[in-house]
């Protein structure tokens, strides 16, 4: 055997070798053992069972450190099927664990489980996880707390401690029942019955005031709040009484501290919050009250938990309640949503596509579809529906990701459209040129390394209100937002100096929002992320190797398949009634930026 071909064998198996090192000596791996079964509960006065993970409402929180790993083993001990989602958790090349029920697998089904491989890359901060099967997320999910990297720390003074809030839904009834019920009639679901802090709906609800969640905090001692809003419908505003709030991170990436005494936050999204205990010695309400600027019923109640001070002191009869706005204050929602910006800073910089090669303008709409003889529960006798460019997504029975990658035809489409299919006046008066959308299961295909621009567009059609849309499997730039009618000359007003890295976004009521980011999923960890975590040895020789496998035209084929990635509104009603799409993009040239395989034990969907 010649010299040159040995040297082309060992620095193949050397690359293997220290790419097998590379990935196990990246990242730390955490296990985690989640069993779901129903557990009784009593709030409201009232006594249900509930589908839960380990017991637990609010689930049990995952700690990792950013680029570790987690496999988290879901034994399904219910009565349906389930998946888990791990929101803002991008997934590099493994949409297989990603969750959403029939997009990327089956539900696992009653007596099985299924092990998910949960792969941090960027993130850093707080996200969360939730069940992704019809409306299972209100009693199944937990936080993600993901700290820096050991030897790296926060872009700001480490707080004494930390605590995570989960703002939630309580619902009297059966969730699942409620879901089925108005899937099967058409009408709009029941709305929630309260909402809750930490499990707990506290004062004003009824039977609630003893059990309220307590914070305790140390006089002069600085705490970071990890806030997820795991609400099912609606938007809410937060705030502690007498106390100001600094965020510092959404969406699991770093802010430049903004400074507020309330705080707006859509569903799907988290906020890390500073909190110092700098008031007199006392009990003081936190607080969640719903914004919900629409004409669609919604659930009115407020929700509190106490921050009760340390020491020896007579606690108050009527601890202080925050002043929240009104519930339909949009300009008090504006004015904390436009001031968030990222930080933009030498060990957080910000990449914002600049040359796009890719856009796609979204109509997003509440609609109707027509019932013979007006027989269904919505307005005039026709069923509620919802759609993206007017077309209202159909939930496949076999999971788009299976259908793509075995070929299998009959499955989906493949040609959701990049534009409107009608140009009318979205934000003025619509009549009903498009009250009544196309109901498809359809996907858009995306080139790997597109620069992609994604303008939302809302519309007056059926019900206006805000939209809060999320996109799995990415992180994007929210460069800007305005109301009325999205025109290309907006895009002067757009921020691309440090606009927010997240992962959901709030589209205004009858406005737009225009999102950027890079379609490098699948894809590998971001290469300085990788250096940040090897050895200087390590990355030497593996530099050394990968130059002479390139120099030496060692080279393989990955094949052509694609990642699929959900995207869907976080009102949990729109997604249900087809405010969902899927974007596909396509691997790349290389193992590295390719799909991985799928996992041995992927649960079936027959």
């Amino acid at each position: 055997m010649g010299v040159q071909k040995m040297g082309l064998i060992l620095a193949f198996f050397g690359f293997l070798f220290f790419d097998g090192l590379l990935l196990s000596s990246a990242y730390n791996v955490h296990h985690y053992s989640f069993i779901l079964r129903e557990t009784n509960f009593t709030r409201l006065c009232t006594t249900k069972s509930m589908f839960t993970v380990n017991h637990q409402w609010p689930g049990p929180a995952i700690h990792v450190r950013k680029g570790d790993r987690a496999f988290v083993n879901v034994h399904n001990e219910g009565d349906y099927g389930v998946t888990i989602h791990w929101h803002g958790v991008r997934q590099p090349r493994n949409p297989w664990s990603d969750g959403p029920e029939n997009i990327t697998q089956c539900p696992i089904k009653p007596g099985k489980n299924f092990t998910y491989e949960v792969i941090f890359s960027t993130e850093e901060g707080t996200l969360w996880w939730h069940a992704h099967s019809d409306w299972s997320r209100a009693t199944i999910h937990g936080a993600i707390v993901i700290l820096p990297q050991r030897g790296s720390a926060y872009p700001f003074p480490k707080p004494y401690a930390e605590h995570v809030l989960i703002l939630a839904e309580w619902f009297n009834g059966d969730v699942k029942e409620l879901i089925d019920n108005a899937t099967a009639t058409g009408a709009d679901p029941t709305v929630s019955d309260g909402y809750a802090i930490n499990g707990q709906l506290g004062f004003p609800n009824n039977c609630s005031s003893d059990t309220s969640y307590r914070l305790s905090v140390v006089p002069g001692k600085t705490y970071l709040l990890r806030l997820v809003n795991a609400v099912m419908n609606e938007e809410m505003f937060f705030g502690i009484a007498k106390h100001n709030l600094t965020v510092v991170a959404q969406d699991g990436a770093y802010i430049k501290p903004l400074t507020t005494s309330y705080i707006m936050i859509t569903p799907g999204q988290t906020m890390d919050i500073l909190l110092t205990a700098n008031q007199a010695a006392s009990y003081y309400y936190i607080a969640a009250t719903p914004f919900f600027d629409s004409g669609a019923p919604f659930d009115s109640t407020n929700t509190s938990a106490i921050l009760q001070y340390t020491g020896t002191y007579t606690p108050p009869t009527s601890p202080a309640y925050p002043t929240l706005p009104n519930v339909t204050d949009v300009d008090a929602a504006d004015n904390f949503t436009t001031r968030i910006r990222a930080l933009a800073s030498r060990e957080h910089p910000v990449d914002v596509p600049k040359n796009i090669t890719k856009q796609i303008v979204i109509t997003v709409s509440v609609n109707q579809i027509l019932c013979a003889n007006a027989s269904c529960g919505g307005p005039d006798g026709n069923r509620l529906s919802a759609s993206l460019n007017n077309i209202s997504f159909s939930t496949p029975k076999i999971d788009i990701l299976q259908a793509y990658y075995k070929a299998l035809s009959g499955v989906f489409d493949r040609d959701f459209p990049a534009k409107p299919p009608y140009v009318f006046n979205y934000t003025g008066d619509v009549g009903n040129n498009t009250l009544y959308p196309h109901v498809a299961t359809k996907a858009h295909i995306i080139k790997y390394g597109e620069s992609v621009e994604i303008v939302y567009q809302g519309t007056n059609v059926g019900n206006a209100e805000n939209h809060p849309l999320h996109l799995h499997g990415f992180s994007f730039y929210l460069v800007g937002t305005g109301y009325g009618n999205w025109d290309p000359a907006n895009s002067t007003t757009y921020n691309l100096a440090d606009p927010p890295e997240v992962n959901t976004i709030g589209v205004p009521k009858n406005g737009w929002a225009v999102i950027r980011f890079v379609a490098d999923n699948p894809g590998t960890l971001s290469f300085s992320l990788l250096l940040s975590l090897l050895s200087p040895t390590i990355i030497y020789i593996y530099i050394y190797i990968y130059i002479y496998m390139f120099v030496y035209g060692l080279r393989m084929i990955w094949g052509c398949f694609a990642g699929v990635w959900f995207m869907h509104c976080h009102l949990e009603r729109h997604a249900s009634w087809g405010m969902d799409t899927v974007l596909i993009v396509l691997n790349g040239p290389t193992k590295e930026t390719s799909i991985r395989p799928p996992p041995a034990n992927l649960p079936t969907c027959s």
